[in-house]
């Protein structure tokens, strides 16, 4: 599967739009690839540099399989969405320390072939455990944003 944004491309800054110094809204969104077997799309963003360890800016499952582009700001259709690291429910911008060097903000995206049954305070550990042989393909996006 490919993920990819017409906000940033990989490896590319994440715009200051969608940052917790901008309007803090999720980037636009697409994926190609989706294998036909697919019951739900996942999705995980996580900064890999934070400083005590990957850190998640957000956090979905149950999304619609037919979900092929999300509009800036947009909630997955059909998703339930989990806590972020800042304790609140769906997207959280990228926000690394000040004078921190750029962090890395990985998205990855996941087809499975069932709807995983988890409740809304998930972490990524208990979405990795219900996809764990039940993903039949991912997708990363890499940005990154410093302060």
């Amino acid at each position: 599967m490919t993920v990819t944004s017409t906000a940033y491309a990989e490896g590319g800054t994440i715009p200051r739009r969608f940052t917790c110094d901008g309007a803090d809204v999720s980037p636009p969104l697409a994926v190609t690839g989706v294998p036909a077997r697919t019951a739900s799309l996942a999705l995980l963003l996580q900064d890999l540099d934070a400083p005590h360890g990957a850190f998640t800016h957000w956090l979905a499952w149950n999304i619609g399989r037919g979900t092929a582009r999300l509009a800036a700001g947009e909630r997955p259709p059909g998703a339930t969405e989990g806590r972020n690291g800042f304790g609140r429910t769906g997207y959280g911008g990228p926000c690394p320390p000040r004078g921190d060097r750029p962090h890395r903000y990985v998205l990855t995206v996941y087809a499975t072939d069932r709807r995983p049954a988890l409740s809304p305070d998930a972490t990524p550990a208990d979405l990795r455990k219900a996809l764990t042989g039940h993903t039949l393909a991912e997708g990363t996006l890499t940005g990154r944003y410093g302060r």
